[in-house]
């Protein structure tokens, strides 16, 4: 099916179905703990032997010699793959790296042997057993060292120049000029990487936590340099991704190259320390931001620059891409620029491009408000565009930001504010008041999907599409029981296996609208083969309550595979009304904090979101969604950073010890409000991606409430104690 006009009114808006707080239809599967994840899979691959890995000990050099005998004469060890015995090994598309280091080391705690044994931890102990030495030769590990050597990255965008940005900047009465970082940061999923690996003859079936499996399949065959039809992804459950599993890594190449060498299945997880040096991370970005604008608070001129860093033939963090969209402004200069760097590999974390850049944006708006003495929403409302800046032919699908930001203001109680620095205090506590807007683009993606009408009639969804905790499985089967006319409990989804079509994968925010839409296509071509069989109009028969009728007839659904089942296969594919159209997601972000006066800790006491996302197809799990990403932007502002040891090259907190995600203790009361909107240009489904829209912009209004409380402005993240201490005020 092909999407290349806007929807009209069609079987999904009936909403009997979709857009209700359904439970998700897997829920008692994880809370049950009968989910089998990748790492899990023991009925389908009994006799597992275990793979070690060894992650390179420098980030740059070369191995000199590696001493395997201890290790191979260690009790259980079956086999060791090192890159001397692997075989030739190509690069993947989606891999900065290589996924099997050597004699080369390109980052440390790049793989560079298994270790396979009987169990687990004798294959543990046998890795330790393994002496390498190294030549360890100069890296790059600093940012804003190397900044003066970034370039325009190859394959990204060029730099933006509408109108006179430096002439209009000068010409300003007003004016921001101001320096922003942001550190590196770690996905931090709770399941590790993991996989097991079987091969049949010359076929391999790979078990593994993957977000996009199609991507995956061939990655890991052009990896292994065998035909991408002798490889079988499956990923039926994910325990959390956040863009570390979009691509497949050294878990899953080296669980195949170890299952060959050992003849039977084998099974890796990474340990934790190799989740930060292993596999990818989101990259420290320095961000230059100037505001010109007239003294009534109209933006005249911006500009944004940001400088970010990867291994080369890497790609930088689009820091600058919400600037190019979000507000007005007449004159217009973005540049974002890559520097080549030696630490583990960067690529996508949630909301990428988008989350650090708003971090930064959204405090220089704040700061630009100060200067003007206006209320910071009504300084957002004030440059709103209902047009592309750059491109004003060229509208917003749907662009509901300043209904977010009144709509958010009135629910939040803004107009209780205090705009005078550290004037509101409870016993100790200095309390303070910020908010942010959210933007992240909407995505599609080609998805498809088949689907099954039995003679009992229940309908079976299969897609290869992941879920990563996001609630796939219950949108999948809340579309096709509308589509189909049947209740939930009537629908089967089996989800991650690249035995079924291919869907849009878990990412880039695209995931749900486009699945659900490529499920709408093929529910669509089902109805039409279903209303022949049964001798009606496809364009007159109504799907409802288990029947098929029209014309004062009804007949039972399933009396359509009474000779047998009933399977159709299509998918969407999307036109060119994303050129016609901008489509983007809004959201306004409110925060209250308490600043301790003594010690300067921060608290966060309420957080409100207000989000404009198309149609929300299942509001319980959208609420999820973006109450998981605000905890996640608590953890952003206050705590989250990879500490890079600039000598050595690698990130020194690499557990969920030293690495500060958001507890329990450090998330407050959280609401989210949802506008009601259906976003006709999107998809038939006429809904938006939610999940990395709800952290777009919590950080910097957490930053902003803190300097409303304290009048303390921090421009480096994360907003820790030593920032603050020394400028508290007097107790007293």
């Amino acid at each position: 099916m092909k999407f290349d006009t806007p929807a009209t009114k069609n079987p999904i808006d009936q909403l009997k179905v979709v857009g209700k707080p359904l439970d998700r239809i897997d829920g008692p599967l994880k809370t049950t703990g009968t989910a089998p994840y990748a790492y899990e899979q023991h009925q389908a691959v009994p006799n597992a032997a275990y793979g070690h890995v060894i992650g390179a000990g420098i980030a740059k050099g070369n191995i000199m010699s590696m001493d395997l005998e201890a290790a191979r004469k260690a009790p259980g060890v079956l086999t060791i793959v090192t890159a001397a015995n692997a075989g030739k090994l190509t690069k993947g598309d989606f891999n900065t790296a290589r996924l099997l280091g050597g004699p080369a080391i390109q980052h440390y705690h790049q793989a560079v042997a298994l270790v396979v044994a009987e169990t687990f931890e004798q294959a543990r102990a046998a890795a330790g057993l393994v002496r390498i030495r190294y030549d360890r030769t100069g890296g790059a590990f600093d940012l804003t060292a190397a900044k003066k050597s970034a370039v325009i990255s190859e394959r990204e965008q060029p730099d933006i120049a509408v109108g006179d940005f430096a002439g209009a900047f000068a010409a300003a009465p007003v004016q921001l000029d101001a320096t922003y970082t942001t550190p590196d940061q770690s996905h931090a999923m709770m399941e590790p990487h993991a996989s097991i690996a079987a091969w049949d003859g010359d076929k391999l079936t790979l078990w593994t936590s993957n977000q996009m499996i199609a991507w995956g399949r061939g990655d890991v065959a052009k990896t292994l340099g065998i035909p991408k039809q002798n490889v079988r992804l499956v990923s039926p459950f994910i325990g959390g991704g956040f863009g570390g599993k979009l691509f497949v890594r050294a878990d899953a190449v080296l669980a195949a190259l170890g299952a060959r060498a050992a003849g039977r299945p084998v099974k890796v997880a990474l340990p934790r320390p190799l989740i930060a040096n292993n596999t990818t991370h989101r990259p420290a970005t320095i961000q230059r931001i100037r505001i010109g604008a007239a003294k009534d608070g109209t933006i005249t001129a911006i500009g944004h620059e940001s400088w970010s860093g990867d291994l080369p033939g890497g790609g930088l963090e689009n820091a600058i891409q919400q600037s190019r969209l979000l507000y007005a402004g007449a004159n217009r200069m973005m540049q974002a620029r890559l520097a080549t760097l030696d630490l583990p590999e960067a690529n996508a974390m949630r909301a990428p491009g988008e989350a650090p850049g708003l971090m930064a944006l959204e405090i220089a708006m704040d700061e630009m408000a100060e200067k003007l003495g206006m209320d910071p929403v009504e300084f957002r409302i004030r440059n709103d565009t209902q047009v592309d800046p750059e491109k004003p032919e060229r509208p917003f699908s749907q662009r509901q930001l300043v209904q977010c930001l009144r709509t958010g203001a009135e629910r939040f109680g803004w107009s209780k504010r205090n705009a005078k620095h550290g004037s509101v205090r409870d016993g100790r506590w200095l309390l303070g008041m910020g908010m942010a807007a959210g933007f992240r683009n909407n995505l599609v993606m080609k998805s498809g999907a088949r689907v099954r009408l039995g003679g009992d009639g229940k309908v079976t969804v299969e897609t290869d599409m992941t879920d990563i905790g996001t609630g796939t499985y219950t949108i999948i089967g809340q579309t096709a029981a509308e589509m189909m006319g049947v209740p939930l409990d009537k629908v089967v989804v089996r989800l991650g296996d690249s035995d079924f079509p291919v869907a849009a994968g878990s990412g880039g925010q695209w995931g749900a609208n486009s699945s659900t839409a490529g499920v709408y296509a093929a529910c669509m071509k089902l109805r039409q083969v279903v209303a022949a069989k049964l001798g009606f109009d496809p364009e007159k028969a109504a799907f409802a309550d288990g029947k098929v009728s029209a014309d004062g007839r009804s007949v039972a659904l399933a009396k359509a595979a009474e000779s047998g089942e009933v399977v159709v296969e299509d998918s969407i594919e999307f036109g060119d009304l994303a050129k016609k159209f901008q489509q983007s997601t809004f959201a306004a972000h409110f925060v209250e904090v308490g600043v301790d006066i003594a010690t300067g800790e921060s608290r966060i006491r309420r957080m409100l979101a207000v989000c404009a996302a198309g149609r929300i197809l299942n509001p319980k799990q959208a609420r999820s969604q973006v109450i998981g990403a605000m905890t996640m932007g608590i953890g952003g502002a206050l705590s989250e950073e990879l500490a890079v040891d600039k000598r050595l090259g690698f990130f020194v907190n690499h557990d969920l010890a030293g690495y500060e995600v958001a507890v329990h203790a450090d998330v407050p009361h959280q609401e989210v409000i949802f506008l009601d909107e259906a976003d006709d240009k999107s998809s038939p489904m006429k809904a938006k991606g939610v999940g990395e829209l709800g952290l777009c912009g919590v950080s910097a209004a957490i930053a902003n409430a803190i300097h409303n409380a304290t009048g303390i402005r921090v421009r480096e993240y994360p907003i820790t104690l030593d920032k603050l201490l020394p400028h508290l005020p007097a107790m007293g």
